[in-house]
């Protein structure tokens, strides 16, 4: 499994979400409604999520294990990284 395309969308209207980002994996199947979230321990990729009728959210998506996860995250912030960060710090 390759991330084939990552996209990240800035978002400034909340101090915690920072950006919004998509995936493609194997140019084939994509996933939409990433967050990347400011958090206590650091910055961070939330999975697409959905609110239940208990108020409860709920993962729309998610890796199953560590390693996938791993990738998902590293793909997401290394593009927000060289797209935005650097561009805000010019």
């Amino acid at each position: 499994m390759t991330i084939t395309e990552v996209r990240v969308f800035p978002h400034r209207g909340h101090d915690r979400c920072l950006a919004f980002a998509s995936i493609t994996i194997d140019g084939s199947f994509a996933i939409r409604g990433l967050k990347i979230i400011r958090g206590e321990r650091g910055i961070f990729v939330a999975m697409p999520t959905r609110l239940l009728p208990t108020g409860v959210f709920q993962d729309v998506a998610h890796p199953i294990n560590r390693e996938t996860r791993l990738m998902v995250e590293t793909a997401v912030l290394d593009e927000y990284d060289s797209r935005w960060i650097k561009a805000w710090k010019a």
